[in-house]
């Protein structure tokens, strides 16, 4: 935990990005009866029943200190494809780059062995080299600035109902340039290190005496 709090109070510096990513899941489901539109003092209506028409996963990659935001979307989430969008940040989202240091949790996808088994050895520890990753403690993805993210998204895009990948690919992406846009839609991050030795202390260690 005081690995991440340490990480969060380190100043800007655009040679060694810090990263934070998460990843959620999206039903895509459709209508089966057309939705009535609004009309004056009538709000929109739509049928409780649905059409599940699959689930999709939604990766979250946000420098908070940049305000940036880039949200791909895949039809899984397997290792291959985390391998494949951590390339994608090494060469085309921070190509001058010395570093980037990327916050996750430790679910078994998020790793550099996933690296291994999307590219050839030589390619895999080319982008290993470029990523140092720092892993959430267990039960503790709340640490993770990329959740605080997805929530967000959640709330502004993700809580309508979606019928298709394309669709949701799309609105995923205008959210993610309206937020990239908007200069006040920043996480500021307060909890240091001192406020977890007092308000989380029965997590540390007690030495007997």
């Amino acid at each position: 935990m005081e690995d991440i709090l340490d990480l969060y109070h380190r100043r800007y510096d655009p040679e060694f990005p810090l990263v934070c990513m998460d990843e959620t899941s999206k039903q895509l489901v459709g209508e089966t009866r057309t939705p009535l539109p609004p009309g004056p003092g009538v709000p929109a209506r739509i049928d409780y029943e649905y059409e599940r028409l699959g689930v999709a996963s939604v990766f979250m990659f946000t420098e908070p200190l940049a305000n940036w935001r880039w949200a791909p979307v895949s039809e899984q989430r397997t290792a291959q494809d985390w391998a494949r969008f951590a390339r994608e940040l090494v060469d085309v989202h921070y190509p001058e780059a010395r570093q980037i240091t990327l916050v996750m949790d430790n679910l078994n996808t998020h790793s550099k062995a996933s690296l291994y088994k999307a590219f050839p050895a030589k390619e895999a520890r080319r982008l290993a080299q470029r990523l140092d990753i720092h892993y959430t403690p267990k039960h503790g993805s709340w640490l993770n600035i990329a959740e605080i993210e997805l929530r967000v998204l959640a709330l502004q895009c993700l809580a309508q109902r979606i019928d298709s990948f394309e669709l949701l690919a799309h609105q995923v992406e205008n959210w993610q340039a309206r937020r990239n846009d908007n200069n006040s839609a920043k996480v500021d991050w307060q909890f240091s290190i001192d406020n977890a030795r007092i308000k989380l202390k029965n997590l540390y260690p007690q030495l007997l005496t």
